[in-house]
């Protein structure tokens, strides 16, 4: 039996074109991420709202829209060894950690910006979310409360760790990524 992705890749190659994948956003979608099993893909919406959909043997069905963010959803990220959780960076000033089994948010994590960019650490410990004002706080997964929190004077675009877990990577507007340990 041919799986939803080999139905895909048919399409592409008899049309050469995008298929979509309606997540019933009413606005633009900023966001898409696969979670660690590769069984839940989440999309992010100007909408304010979150789809998440469950790739099964011979298909792709919507599962879930999470509701709770009162501006656009720019971001998001899923955890990196619990397939069930992901958290999403808003506008609004707040992030949010999603529980997909349970269809709800675990936590809500007010911030100093409005959110632009979001990572999880790789050992699942710290989520680092980036504002507006290229202010990045690094928040406790677990204790949902900042750690710290690091104003740079550049401009921060894209944020993430190394696999090891040891160093942070920004890059900016001047061309350059920059390293923190």
């Amino acid at each position: 039996m041919a799986s939803y992705f080999d139905e895909i890749q048919k399409y592409f190659q008899h049309h050469n074109r995008t298929k979509e994948l309606n997540g019933n956003h009413t606005a633009k979608v900023h966001s898409v991420g696969w979670s660690c099993d590769g069984r839940l893909l989440a999309s992010g919406s100007f909408d304010k709202t979150v789809s998440v959909f469950l790739l099964e043997r011979d298909r792709m069905s919507r599962e879930a829209t999470y509701r709770g963010h009162t501006d656009s959803v720019d971001q998001l990220c899923w955890h990196p060894f619990h397939p069930e959780l992901f958290v999403t960076a808003s506008g609004d000033k707040t992030i949010r950690i999603w529980d997909a089994r349970a269809n709800k948010t675990v936590a809500t994590v007010n911030t100093k910006g409005e959110n632009i960019n979001i990572c999880w650490s790789p050992d699942g410990q710290t989520i680092a979310v980036g504002n507006k004002e290229d202010l990045v706080t690094f928040v406790d997964a677990r204790s949902h409360r900042v750690k710290t929190e690091e104003q740079f004077k550049f401009e921060v675009n894209e944020i993430s760790w190394n696999n090891e877990n040891d160093l942070f990577f920004l890059t900016n507007g001047h061309g350059c990524i920059n390293v923190l340990r």
